[in-house]
This record gives C-alpha cells, structure tokens and sequence, in this order.
C-alpha cells in the first residue's frame, strides 16, 4: 500500500493528473482497476445510486465495511478510498479510529470523513496511529439535511478564507489528502497549490491534483447527472437495449436455445 501512496505523491510533485471513480462491488472495481484508474472511493453516495435514497444519510458503518470489502477484493493497483458513513466518527477522535480501524480491516488504504476545523482533532489522532485520512471540504454531502439542498461552498470571501485556513489546518495536522467537492476554480486551484498532500476535486474545476467522478455518472446510469460531471457512455440505454434484447428472445421462444441443438 505505500507503494500506492508513494505513486499519488510522486504525481503531485511531477503535476501528473490522477483519476479515480466510485465503486460499490467486485464486478465494477475489476473493470475500473483494469482501465488503469489510480484509485476507487467506497463512497456513501452508494445509498443513492444503488440503494435508491435521497441523500447519503442512511448509510452505516457496517453497510461500509461489506461494500469496502467487496472493492478492495478487485483493486489491484488502485488506492481504496472508503466513507466513513455519517454518525460513525464525529462524536470523538476515539469513535473516528475505530470506525477507520473497522474500514482498513474491510480493505480500505484510505478512510475519508467530512469537515473543516472541527475535524482536525479526530484527523490527528487517527493519523497518529497509522490511519491514511482524507478529508472532504466544501459540499459535504451527510450535512445536506442541514442546509436543505445541495449547495456550492466558498462563494464568498470569507467561506473562501476559512476553506483556505481549514485545508492548511487539516494538511497539518496529519491529513494524508484533501477532497474538494462543488467549489470555485480558482479556489481549488490556489488550495492544491499550497497544499502539501494531493488533492482530489469534484466539480471542484481542472486544476486538482485529481478527479473523481461518481461511477454511475460516468457511465450514464445515473438518473439524473450533476452538472459538473460528464457521461463518457450512454450506459442506461445500452443496458435497457440489452435486457429488452434478451426479453424479447425469451418471449418469442429464441432464448434458450433448444436443448437438442447444444449438444
């Protein structure tokens, strides 16, 4: 594992560009780690786009762990990024490591929880003890009942500032990387710059150290995609096609085919 993270290091030192995607199962995470991706986040979004929910609330610790274990069975070379789900590490530094404990026993290399200044505590005590924590600033998805939707962060000057100030506390204080979701460019850019970790970026602009799309946007599954994201195939039609294909074979006696006729 510290040959991955030696990889993600060199890269940023060298302004090489990594990608990295969510995944949920074995299946996907092998054809992801066969697509030469740098790494997979186990992310808790999975409680929308595969369980069918609203927001990323309802997801548990143990929910977590089967999905981490699953993904990481079909890595490869690829860092394993995990969520730390919501209600599973904010109450003490104590209650984080052993939640990122339970995580990295799944198969994580990596454990991420969301939060600025409030976190750096908890960030500190886990990476004192040799937990790999990346940590997720800007739109912080488990907060989304807080606010009433989703919204972009660092607008103005002073969310911009104490974004600023809570990536270089997080950094210092031991946070092996940093996540930016749904900020200003300029913002993003300037944050990577002065950071000493890589940073990941979604809808976050170009200028991140890496980007992460969720998996199901990328393929075109999603029902509905983010505008910052891109679908690099038609995946829902291509797969409705198919299972039409297959329904319509069924019903016209073309599949299966007669038993006399494979032998």
């Amino acid at each position: 594992m510290s040959k991955k993270l030696d990889v993600w290091r060199r890269y940023k030192a060298e302004g090489r560009k990594l990608s990295l995607v969510t995944a949920y199962d074995y299946a996907f995470a092998h054809l992801a780690a066969q697509a030469g991706l740098d790494g997979l986040l186990v992310g808790d979004s999975l409680a929308m786009v595969v369980q069918g929910q609203t927001d990323t609330v309802g997801v548990d610790l143990h929910t977590m762990c089967y999905h981490t274990a699953m993904v990481a069975r079909a890595a490869g070379d690829c860092l394993v990024f995990a969520d730390l789900p919501l209600g599973s590490y904010e109450g003490s530094p104590t209650q984080a490591w052993e939640s990122s404990v339970a995580l990295l026993k799944a198969g994580a290399d990596v454990v991420k929880l969301e939060g600025g200044a409030e976190m750096v505590d908890s960030v500190a005590f886990c990476a004192q003890r040799g937990i790999n924590v990346c940590a997720h600033l800007g739109l912080t998805p488990q907060r989304v009942r807080q606010w009433g939707r989703f919204r972009r962060a660092g607008k103005t000057a002073d969310e911009a500032a104490q974004l600023e100030a809570d990536a270089a506390r997080l950094a210092q204080a031991g946070a092996a990387f940093l996540l930016l979701e749904a900020v200003p460019q300029e913002l993003a850019a300037r944050i990577t710059r002065n950071s000493p970790v890589p940073v990941i970026g979604i809808g976050a602009g170009p200028d991140t150290d890496a980007q992460v799309l969720v998996l199901h946007d990328v393929l075109g599954l999603s029902e509905r995609t983010p505008r910052f994201a891109r679908a690099f195939m038609q995946g829902a039609e291509i797969v409705t096609d198919a299972l039409r294909n297959y329904a319509d074979a069924v019903r016209l006696g073309h599949f299966p085919p007669d038993a006399g006729a494979t032998d």
